[in-house]
């Protein structure tokens, strides 16, 4: 679950880096978006090492599910008895949504992928083609940027406690002042990917890209 979660740390923030492109314009992003399918050439042919990137993050995210239900089924097998009081009080509204968040974000990635990557569902039943005009179309649409940051919201709670929970079964929170330091780490995480990656979808719905 840590190894993996780690590895999806590091992708979110290459791709929340990406998607800020958007705010240099048209061009400077359709680049970006052909330079991800360009990189590795001439060794390897157009797009075989985003493909291989793209089969490493299934693989992780496979691993990544498994993990939680693995954890989550022995969760629930050791605990024999109910629960007398059904409201937890010293845990964080983050890790009793953890489960029902990484739900939301799965159900959202299969959606995302639709829209950008697979089917590249236009809304506005406009060009798909373009990757910019493309992402533009999407979030002037408002229900569709609602959708969006209620989805990185979801990934910025997965982020906090995530990061905390990594740290702990890595064996790196054995002091008080570690603890504090994952903590930190696991909101610095959350708004610095949730808040990127919704920067975008506002400033288009706005006007402010267009």
């Amino acid at each position: 679950m840590a190894g993996s979660g780690i590895i999806f740390v590091l992708y979110v923030l290459a791709h929340m880096y990406g998607n800020l492109k958007a705010f240099s314009g048209h061009d400077a992003y359709n680049e970006y978006a052909e330079h991800l399918r360009s990189i590795g050439e001439p060794m390897l042919p157009h797009g075989n090492l985003l493909w291989l990137m793209r089969i490493g993050l299934v693989a992780a995210l496979v691993v990544h599910v498994y993990s939680a239900a693995a954890l989550w089924r022995r969760a629930r097998n050791a605990r024999t008895t109910k629960y007398v009081m059904k409201k937890n009080l010293a845990s964080s509204f983050s890790s009793r949504w953890m489960r029902w968040g990484g739900l939301t974000i799965l159900l959202f990635l299969v959606w995302h992928l639709a829209n950008f990557t697979i089917g590249k569902v236009n809304v506005q039943g406009g060009e798909t083609n373009d990757p910019y005009n493309l992402l533009v179309d999407t979030f002037q649409v408002w229900w569709m940027t609602l959708i969006y940051l209620a989805a990185m919201f979801a990934l910025g709670m997965h982020l906090h406690h995530g990061t905390w929970s990594a740290a702990q079964t890595l064996g790196l929170t054995n002091s008080a002042r570690s603890r504090r330091n994952a903590k930190t780490l696991g909101w610095i995480l959350a708004v610095l990917v949730a808040g990127g990656f919704s920067l975008v979808p506002i400033f288009v719905l706005a006007g402010v890209i267009d």
